[in-house]
């Protein structure tokens, strides 16, 4: 590894972080919170960090492990670091606690401890949220972009923190295409929060939700989430833009650059969209007599379908007081998650889609042992390297899921809750059922579980690889080149 270059780079991210916090600062001033401080010390924090960037560094190098380092370090350091606000205000006055919903916040889960959201301060509920949007198109892609880096150097850190099996870029170098990204995401943040305001929420109610909904994260500042508005204006506009960010980004450029035919033959497009339509008609049907009419059914069903499918996490409805059809849908959306190239969570469409379409080819081959089927994916072949990594990648997803199981078990608190804690966590969901459930949180759990379910969630968010390689010791041996 190279020391000098990785402790470069995330300095430099750690100054980003610094100027994160001027936001919830100016909201602190303006709500007179009484937070002011708490941001000002966190910032000088983040900004001491800093000092790593001015390491000199003469090997500029980065190898394909340095870059995993840098995300894995960088995100843990970040979350750590922003979780001080709530630890000096004592509205979270256990560090771990801070932690977890830090962390939570980052990585887009939605997951909490605070079992009454409504006493915290402006300030804090809005670096909560804001935590949401930073972390939805990830902590180094915002770094990439305003940071000159060559594209060799580039390239490996991208492959840590962006989703899904592949990574490509929209113009010919990382930081344009990086930017491209961010234009798309800046666009369609402001039109939800324009929407959210003709829909009657107030200016700092309509913010932080979209912030929510941009980086599919899910914090809100209500008790009951989104059902606190009870408004239908309200739960479709969210609804629809959940799904928005749920989209591969790659797909709003085609149609920028009129590149509507590769648009529409976007597989996972088509499968994502498909499996949202029957999920919620599905849902609707099964719970329209709790609701009395299928209008209200379909409302509530479509809201927690893109909610969960796209690992957002908001909720409109006590869906664990659900039929246990509906519940098995919404538990079922957690696994498959939404686009890779999204600010989504979860496994991801193209993957589960390449995992059946594998499993099909097994299944002719057995019936039929001289047939040759091949796998495409928007009417082009698949690799047989890509086929590999994502068989690889469910199989050590599986794994990293039954160790968290066991780890978290230890609570001793019941099947559903532990079980469905792990999934929504590893998935990036934010909440489970039982304990966990839409009215529930995660504050009973032990210190031990809390940090475990961090690091499931940090691990769902940056695709296993990245926290993983931490713990193997090839990782921290000198590269013999630098």
């Amino acid at each position: 590894m190279n020391y000098r270059m990785v402790l470069h780079m995330i300095g430099k991210i750690m100054l980003i972080g610094a100027g994160m916090l001027l936001p919830p600062l100016a909201v602190s001033v303006i709500y007179r919170d009484g937070c002011h401080w708490e941001f000002v010390i966190t910032m000088a924090m983040f900004a001491l960090c800093g000092a790593l960037a001015l390491i000199p560094v003469k090997k500029r190098e980065l190898f394909a492990r340095d870059g995993l380092m840098i995300v894995a370090l960088a995100w843990i350091l970040f979350s750590a670091l922003g979780g001080l606000p709530f630890f000096l205000s004592r509205e979270i006055p256990d560090f771990v606690d801070c932690f977890f919903e830090t962390v939570s916040g980052f990585t887009t889960t939605g997951s909490t401890i605070l079992k009454d959201v409504e006493s915290v301060s402006p300030s804090l509920l809005f670096w909560r949220s804001l935590t949401h949007w930073i972390g939805g198109m990830g902590v180094l892609v915002f770094a990439m972009a305003i940071f000159s880096q060559k594209d060799a150097r580039t390239t490996h850190i991208m492959r840590a923190e962006m989703p899904g099996p592949t990574v490509g870029k929209l113009a010919s170098r990382w930081k344009f295409s990086v930017r491209i990204l961010y234009c798309i995401y800046i666009a369609l943040t402001v039109i939800e929060f324009v929407l959210l305001l003709f829909g009657g929420m107030s200016v700092f109610d309509s913010l932080v939700h979209t912030f929510g909904t941009a980086g599919t994260g899910g914090f809100g500042v209500k008790n009951a989430s989104i059902g606190h508005y009870d408004s239908v204006y309200i739960d479709y506009v969210i609804g629809i833009f959940m799904l928005l960010f749920g989209v591969n980004f790659t797909v709003y450029y085609l149609l920028i650059a009129k590149k509507l035919r590769r648009a529409a033959v976007n597989d996972e497009l088509r499968i994502y969209l498909g499996i949202v339509l029957t999920s919620a008609v599905l849902v609707a049907l099964n719970i329209t007599g709790i609701y009395g009419s299928i209008a209200k059914a379909f409302r509530y069903a479509f809201f927690q379908v893109a909610s969960i499918i796209t690992t957002t996490g908001y909720a409109t409805a006590d869906f664990d007081k659900w039929p246990v059809f509906s519940q098995m849908i919404l538990i079922f959306l957690m696994f498959t998650g939404s686009c890779a190239g999204s600010t989504g969570g979860g496994i991801k469409i193209i993957r589960v889609s390449i995992l059946v379409k594998s499993a099909v080819r097994e299944i002719r081959r057995t019936i039929s042992p001289r047939s040759i089927v091949t796998l495409k994916n928007d009417g082009k072949s698949i690799g047989t390297d890509i086929v590999r990594s994502v068989n690889s990648y469910f199989a050590v997803y599986m794994l990293f899921m039954i160790i968290s199981i066991l780890a978290v078990s230890l609570d001793g608190k019941d099947i559903t809750t532990t079980v469905t804690a792990v999934i929504a966590t590893l998935n990036n969901v934010g909440p489970g059922l039982g304990a966990v459930g839409p009215t529930g949180n995660f504050a009973d759990f032990s210190a031990f579980s809390k940090l475990v379910l961090s690091l499931d969630m940090l691990a769902g968010r940056l695709e296993l690889y990245p926290i993983l390689v931490l713990f193997t010791s090839a990782a921290w041996r000198k590269s013999r080149y630098i």
